[in-house]
């Protein structure tokens, strides 16, 4: 599932494309993803200019100028593609034929700038979504959300706030959007290891007796950010389907320390420990026993 460097990876993509181009035509090839495409999609669509495109949490929102915004999911397998920009090695999936099979909706653009185009939204096992708001504030998929880990709202004094009181896992934690906002299973494996934190002690315990922050909070906060940094810098993480908005494929699964590492070493200097997997909530969790620690 794109977690938010995927998703922040395509939003880049497709932005110096998409800012000021004004959509001409809307083509449905079937009525639903997930969930059926909002009634009247291609007409609130069709003539409108793109003003922006946004993030939040793992949500990509494309702003238009008669002021609706289009909120994507990408589920497991969508993407956002441009025919034009090509794919010289498709992914497995993509199948030449006049209208590929996965490929659900097209976009007919027309750029001040960049010219004609055609964007594409591909969805294999069709897990994704496509909505449409008159105030983006209405979507229930953003309200409660936490704060952007990237952003300024997203600090020890806030974490410390959020993990007040909670017994669960800390890894549950970090998972939980009402905390913090686009972190999956993947970055906060990676983040706790850096952190150098158990993921199965309970939230709460990162706090002292009286409720204050264990330095360990700070560490956490940099760890997230450093994480998520490093892996927009490296276009994401690609393990089975995730593709960018030019058909290509994330390289910071190359860098993973502990995810889907289970029996290598550790890579913490001096560290002599072995990546575990172990599962919580019927997710696996990878961290190395020796050096990821209680506070």
């Amino acid at each position: 599932m794109p977690e938010l460097p995927e998703v922040e990876t395509v939003r880049r993509g497709l932005e110096p494309w998409l800012t000021g181009a004004t959509i001409e035509k809307v083509t449905l090839h079937r009525a639903n993803l997930r969930f059926p495409f909002p009634q009247g999609l291609a007409a609130a669509l069709e003539g409108q200019t793109i003003i922006s495109v946004g993030r939040r949490a793992k949500y990509l929102l494309i702003e238009l100028s008669n002021g609706k915004t289009v909120l994507s999911h990408l589920g497991m397998t969508g993407s956002w593609r441009f025919a034009e920009h090509g794919i010289d090695k498709p992914p497995r999936y993509y199948e030449t034929q006049p209208v590929p099979k996965h490929d659900h909706m097209v976009w007919e653009l027309s750029h001040p700038k960049h010219g004609p185009s055609h964007l594409i939204y591909a969805d294999p096992r069709r897990f994704g979504f496509i909505d449409l708001y008159d105030d983006i504030e209405d979507s229930p998929y953003l309200r409660g959300l936490g704060p952007e880990p990237l952003s300024n709202g997203f600090n020890g004094e806030e974490l410390t706030a959020a993990l007040k009181g909670k017994k669960n896992p800390i890894k549950a934690a970090l998972l939980d959007q009402r905390v913090v906002a686009g972190l999956g299973n993947i970055y906060v494996a990676e983040a706790l290891h850096r952190a150098h934190i158990l993921p199965t002690i309970h939230a709460g315990t990162m706090l002292t007796a009286k409720g204050k922050a264990k330095p360990a909070i700070e560490d956490l906060v940099s760890a997230v950010r450093q994480v998520l940094i490093e892996a927009i810098e490296a276009g994401g993480s690609t393990l089975r389907d995730f593709r960018n908005a030019d058909g290509g494929s994330g390289y910071f699964q190359h860098r993973f320390a502990v995810y889907d590492r289970e029996g290598e070493p550790c890579p913490t200097p001096l560290c002599t420990g072995t990546v575990a997997r172990i599962v919580q909530s019927g997710r696996s969790t990878f961290y190395c026993p020796v050096c990821q620690k209680k506070p």
